[in-house]
């Protein structure tokens, strides 16, 4: 399948825009042409019509000769200036979707920041982060901002210290044997 001129796809965002402005740069040329062809029409028009109106028929005639020489030039600019219009109108269109596929999302990437998101066993992801097998244990009982803490108590953030095998948790917990750290509430209590 051939790429039509006015088909943006492939192009980033402001390369598309640097395309649509050349396109936009031959419409004005276009314009301008077309202006002065009209301009020297109607001057050709007057010599006709002066030319009869003196009676030199002959004169008349050539006029009416350029006359209809530039009208054809003048429609052959109005054609281009409207399928240039056409053209650019059909690519300003496409522009946001060049902008939208730009920013478009890695799913690798996110299904990675979903899975960190949701305390899921990192191991194997290549992500580097801390992993191993009852990190899913470890959260299941514990609300978001212990979760948030115990994680960067793990990977060593957040001015905690890291637990140790002294059977403390980073968070001042103690640790159980099912490795789920105990935590104390707001009153003291200690609470999984």
């Amino acid at each position: 399948m051939e790429q039509g001129i006015d088909d943006l796809r492939g192009m980033s965002p402001a390369d598309a825009k640097e395309y649509i402005f050349h396109f936009i740069t031959a419409l004005k040329l276009a314009e301008k042409d077309r202006a002065g062809l009209e301009a020297e029409l109607e001057k050709w028009r007057k010599r006709e019509e002066l030319a009869r109106s003196r009676g030199a028929e002959d004169l008349a005639g050539e006029a009416r000769q350029e006359t209809e020489r530039i009208r054809a030039k003048v429609d052959l600019l109005s054609a281009e200036e409207a399928g240039l219009k056409a053209q650019i109108e059909t690519m300003r269109k496409q522009l946001p979707g060049l902008a939208a596929r730009e920013r478009s999302v890695d799913p690798d990437l996110l299904e990675q920041e979903l899975n960190i998101a949701l305390g899921k066993d990192l191991a194997g992801s290549g992500s580097g982060g801390p992993s191993g097998p009852g990190l899913d244990r470890q959260f299941e009982g514990m609300n978001a901002d212990a979760a948030l803490e115990a994680l960067k108590a793990r990977m060593g953030l957040g001015g905690a210290a890291e637990g140790g095998g002294d059977g403390m948790s980073a968070e001042g917990g103690e640790d159980r044997e099912d490795g789920m750290a105990v935590q104390p509430d707001q009153a003291g209590n200690k609470v999984p």
